[in-house]
């Protein structure tokens, strides 16, 4: 791994895989950069800060879903900004999304754009839609 887009690339996939899919906490504290800004929170109903997107996905996701995959399809990189084409999936046992569980798989796909300093999430943006 030489270039930065490339390590860029790899924190990303990092944080996708050890935090996202396993709810690796250790990863998100190594990943997060204290004062990270999620532009897209308020789709989410959640705070911008660091504490907003942990909170959701260890609170949220994993407490709805079972089994949590994430996909990588596509990754480009340029400059200290990567973009991520992947799916987020799991068997829903528990509310989501307003939606009762339903014992199935449902899927998001998803459009992450991530800008990194030092190695380090500090903004993020993401477009998606819930199939299931």
């Amino acid at each position: 791994m030489n270039t930065l887009q490339e390590k860029n690339k790899s924190v990303v996939t990092r944080f996708n895989k050890e935090f996202i899919e396993q709810g690796n906490i250790q990863a998100f504290e190594e990943i997060v950069a204290v004062d990270f800004v999620n532009r897209s929170a308020a789709t989410l109903h959640i705070p911008a800060g660091r504490e907003g997107i942990k909170d959701y996905i260890v609170e949220v996701l994993h407490k709805a879903l079972t089994d949590v995959k994430v996909e990588i399809f596509d990754q480009i990189a340029e400059g200290d900004t990567v973009v991520t084409r992947k799916a987020i999936s799991g068997i829903q046992v528990g509310d989501f999304l307003n939606n009762p569980p339903t014992h199935q798989r449902i899927t998001m796909h998803c459009i992450d754009i991530v800008k990194l300093k030092d190695g380090q999430y500090i903004e993020h943006w993401r477009y998606g839609q819930v199939v299931g």
